[in-house]
């Protein structure tokens, strides 16, 4: 008889009955004999597993159970793909795994693993505790269901689409790099295999391509990288079915990548195939693929109706191949238990877990925004400026003498002003000297020194280990920083320019910033990313190397944005952005001005006023600039005006305010500094001092940064006038049509005389 739809009710009916049909095989093997022959999977392994492939199931009952009064929020399951157990069984317990939203089996094996069997209990209390969204939760804690525990190597993810995958190679490709770098503390041993899982669908998916390529790449190149991907195929992207042989065909033709297969339904081939894949990656440091032919029950989640897109044929189809039963017939076929023993375990841990999920009900729930934002982006002021100071004294120190020979004996501090792409080039230096995590790497940035010469010099200086160029795939170098960073380094990596980051911009909101928010804290990436962008580049390049669109970075929540203008404080911003993903684990975008890389002179040529000194190791206590403060520059009597900008701006603004100098008005001038979080406190107190504001703002009208600063002066309270100058919304031309749609000094004048005037 035909099932029309997978439901509670029917797999635990056909479970049933599958079972007592299968007839006891008489023999009588001993626990540690295999459990079939051929295989290396023990009969108290196979137990151990069936209890928690059992576990996995009755959590899927349980999360329909709870939904059905509405006291679950997440029906997500993982029936049918059980048969991962296995994966966990055959690798380590201290192998770091980040899971596929339908490998709660392998969780529930990795706890058993590691603490035990009495560990099964708890883990499915994490998982219910996550359904229910309950603050006790351990790793999210009530933000979200997701898989992950921090004593048990499994790192959190949220991910659907394989966006986890750039992570894991980054993690894997770090292990090896952290343990070899003195005074690094890794959270794994260095001949640990990273392991992550995914959907069949997601094979076709931007991340999940990128990953799958830079994970070969490297390994062609022969660059260490333990990784194994563990590829769920339930032959099912929601609703849409993959192509009979293309899950197989994408995976198995990757260069560089060893491809393993098996019957995900067979507790035993998956483990054997594990094993082989494990020990693979393990032993010659090379990535892998394990491609699991599995099935999927009770639709993608709770309020899917798989009828309505499959044939009654397929969902009995896969029903014939449950692994729950299909581990049961491996037991009682090696004499190892009877059919009746085996329900009874079913119906025990059933109740276990419908038990489990009552206690949780009562638990507490999030109850307030400070409770729900906690550990999104903690703020350690204060330790973060002690960082720094630290960095100095060891610098100026013990230090002295590596520096001395790293900048060749021409200290940067005793030679003359610098623009803003030496002082940044002196800051990475400095930075790698004090922190031996830290790595400098992206496109062109290692034998070429960057497009406009910031890292030259740096690779010949630390060598490649630290300093190295990547494949050409922002998404795959944010995934490489990501990693890094849960592997005990402190990654800077490049996107050469704003606009090639929009492609991997989700590897930011998505992934990086989320971690701490999904761990509780227990996990976290810190990270500077160094971007060259904004516009302003004459007759360069048009709207890909001329970008003014920063709205997605500013909407990031806990992300720090800086950018800085003026090279006097390039240093110190990087100081700091580095103290703080060090101390807090932030996640840091250091936003470069390319028209200001190389720019010498502010208001007429051959003045070098826009240069800088270079503060040494010893000063950079007392010019340390703290996360979210601005800085102003006074202009005459400076009791006029006030201007607030950024970036680009600040120079156009000076030279105005100079020239409005002259005719009598005097201005302050705010350079916001961070676009995130943005310094409210000092605009509103500027802003109030003069009672006139005008915001010059280089992004676009629409979802700029100048719609954030007024919005915050209005929340601030602020009563004064208020005009906003902003660049039209279009993307960058090419040459002189630019003047018709960036903001300029002359529209910055007239704005400027418009406020006078009240």
């Amino acid at each position: 008889m035909l099932v029309r739809v997978t439901t509670p009710q029917n797999l635990d009916e056909r479970f049933r009955d599958a079972v007592s049909a299968v007839a006891p095989s008489g023999s009588q093997p001993a626990p540690d004999d295999g459990l079939r022959t051929g295989s290396a999977l023990t009969g108290s392994q196979a137990r151990l597993l069936f209890d928690a492939q059992l576990t996995s199931r009755h959590l899927d009952l349980a999360a329909r159970w709870l939904r059905s009064f509405n006291e679950g929020f997440y029906t997500i399951g993982s029936s049918g793909h059980e048969g991962n157990a296995a994966v966990a069984a055959a690798l380590r317990g201290d192998d770091p795994a980040l899971l596929h939203y339908r490998s709660a089996a392998f969780f529930c094996a990795r706890a058993v693993q590691r603490h035990g069997p009495d560990a099964l209990e708890d883990a499915a209390r994490d998982v219910l505790r996550g359904m229910v969204a309950s603050a006790r939760e351990p790793i999210a804690g009530g933000r979200h269901k997701v898989i992950g525990r921090s004593d048990l190597d499994i790192i959190p993810t949220t991910s659907t689409v394989a966006s986890h995958l750039p992570r894991a190679v980054g993690l894997a490709y770090a292990l090896d790099r952290a343990a070899a770098q003195r005074g690094i503390s890794t959270p794994w041993p260095r001949d640990a295999v990273v392991v992550a899982s995914f959907g069949d669908a997601s094979v076709n998916h931007a991340t999940a391509t990128a990953a799958l390529n830079t994970a070969g790449w490297y390994a062609h190149t022969g660059v260490p990288l333990p990784l194994l991907l563990v590829c769920e195929d339930n032959g099912l992207g929601i609703s849409v079915p993959s192509p009979d042989g293309w899950v197989a065909a994408a995976l198995e033709s990757r260069p560089g990548i060893r491809y393993f297969a098996a019957d995900g339904c067979d507790l035993a081939a998956t483990y054997d195939a594990a094993v082989e894949a494990a020990a693979h990656v393990r032993e010659q440091r090379r990535p892998a693929v394990l491609h699991l032919s599995v099935v999927r029950f009770m639709g993608h989640a709770g309020a899917d109706a798989e009828v309505a897109y499959r044939t009654a044929e397929d969902i009995a189809r896969d029903l014939d191949r449950d692994p729950l039963v299909g581990t049961a017939r491996l037991l009682v076929d090696a004499g190892l238990a009877s059919p009746e023993e085996l329900i009874t375990r079913y119906d025990e841990v059933g109740w276990q877990v419908r038990k489990v999920a009552e206690d949780v009900l009562g638990e507490p729930k999030l109850a307030t925004a400070a409770e729900i934002v906690a550990p999104l982006a903690p703020r350690r002021p204060l330790r973060a400026a002690s960082t720094v100071a630290d960095a100095g004294t060891r610098a100026a120190g013990p230090g002295a003498v590596a520096r001395n020979q790293a900048f060749g004996g021409r200290l940067p501090e005793l030679g003359a002003p610098m623009t803003l792409a030496q002082t940044i080039n002196a800051t990475l230096t400095d930075a790698m000297l004090t922190t031996p995590g830290v790595l400098v790497f992206g496109e062109d940035v290692a034998r070429k020194g960057g497009v406009y010469g910031v890292t030259k010099n740096l690779r010949d200086r630390f060598g490649d280990e630290r300093v190295f160029d990547t494949v050409l795939d922002e998404t795959s170098i944010l995934g490489l920083g990501l990693g890094a960073g849960l592997a005990g380094l402190l990654p800077v990596p490049e996107i050469q320019y704003l606009a090639y980051l929009h492609n991997a911009e989700d590897q930011l909101r998505g992934e990086a910033a989320t971690m701490s928010f999904f761990s509780a804290g227990a996990y976290r990436n810190p990270m500077v990313v160094r971007v060259a962008g904004l516009a302003y580049q004459q007759s360069f390049g048009g709207h890909f190397h001329n970008d003014n669109a920063l709205g997605v970075l500013r909407d990031v929540p806990g992300l720090v944005l800086a950018v800085p203008a003026r090279p006097a404080d390039a240093a110190p911003m990087l100081r700091s952005c580095l103290a703080a993903a060090a101390v807090d684990g932030s996640v840091c975008v250091y936003l470069e001005p390319i028209a200001l890389y190389h720019t010498r002179d502010l208001y007429e040529q051959g003045d070098n006023e826009w240069l800088s000194p270079y503060a040494g190791p010893a000063e950079w206590a007392g010019v340390h600039v703290p996360i979210g403060r601005a800085r102003t520059y006074p202009v005459g009597n400076a009791e006029n005006l006030t201007i607030v900008t950024y970036g680009n701006g600040l120079r156009m603004s000076l030279r105005v305010a100079a020239r409005l100098a002259a005719e009598g008005y005097g201005s302050r001038v705010v350079d916001l500094r961070w676009l995130s979080p943005l310094p409210v406190a000092d605009v509103v107190r500027e802003a109030t001092a003069t009672g006139r504001v005008l915001i010059v703002d280089e992004t676009r009208r629409s979802g700029g940064v100048g719609e954030g600063v007024l919005a915050a002066l209005v929340d601030g309270g602020y009563v004064g006038a208020a005009r906003r100058i902003a660049s039209a919304d279009s993307f960058v031309p090419l040459g002189p049509a630019t003047e018709h749609v960036l903001v300029g000094e002359d529209a910055i004048t007239q704005g400027a005389h418009a406020l006078l005037a009240r």
